[in-house]
């Protein structure tokens, strides 16, 4: 089946309604969706108070922060399945193998990338305001609240960005939830299984979803920044 043949059933099958293609679109928006929300309740804070206050061992937690940056998706993958397992510590809560595991996963992978660059963000802010908070003698919280209701438009940039990531994440998922057909199928994972099985067509199909989010998502930064920028203009 030649390239152009496969653009076309790809094209008739995101069309057609596909039930199988649009059942693993709608549960790999749900799964991303639902652990990015909880990231961002965790990062966006823990990146608000890292910046906004100095103690004991903070330059050991930005370390760790920005070390699981940079780990590999599959050793976070890794790391839920061995807590979840039936030998795990959690294998009582039979959370393998489900859409549970994979915003699990997800959550883990996505919160140091919403604390790394919420922290940067509040940074810059922070220096910007501290005589302000200083001035006014706000309490820690207070300071916090000021940044986050401040930095709105660019706290929807981190969302965006946090999205991007865990949506086109593949090694977790796959080793957390199984790639179980109509259980635990998403977009990366059925682009892996269906690409080795020749079926191009579907897979071009979920890859073009994918891009078309992708497409989405950097339009809308772009218009965000675009926003931003006028406001420090007219300000």
């Amino acid at each position: 089946m030649d390239l152009l043949t496969s653009f076309h059933l790809a094209v008739s099958l995101l069309f057609s309604g596909d039930a199988d293609l649009y059942e693993i679109i709608f549960l790999s928006l749900r799964v991303s969706l639902t652990s990015v929300s909880a990231a961002l309740c965790i990062g966006v804070p823990l990146g608000a108070f890292l910046a906004s206050i100095v103690f004991p061992g903070r330059a050991a937690v930005i370390i760790l922060i920005n070390t699981l940056l940079s780990m590999p998706p599959v050793v976070i993958g890794l790391l839920v399945y061995m807590l979840i397992s039936r030998a795990g510590p959690f294998g009582f809560l039979d959370l393998l193998y489900s859409p549970t595991a994979m915003i699990i996963a997800q959550f883990l992978l996505v919160v140091p990338l919403s604390t790394a660059l919420s922290r940067q963000l509040f940074e810059q802010l922070h220096h910007e305001y501290n005589p302000l908070f200083s001035s006014l003698r706000l309490s820690l919280w207070r300071r916090i609240i000021a940044l986050l209701i401040d930095a709105k438009l660019s706290l929807v940039t981190i969302g965006l960005v946090s999205f991007g990531r865990a949506i086109s994440e593949v090694g977790a998922v796959i080793l957390v939830g199984g790639n179980i057909k109509h259980a635990t199928r998403v977009m990366t994972s059925a682009i892996a299984l269906e690409t080795s099985r020749g079926e191009l067509a579907f897979a071009l199909a979920l890859g073009i979803v994918l891009l078309i989010i992708a497409l989405g998502v950097n339009l809308f930064s772009a218009a965000l920044r675009e926003r931003m920028d006028k406001a420090d203009i007219n300000v």
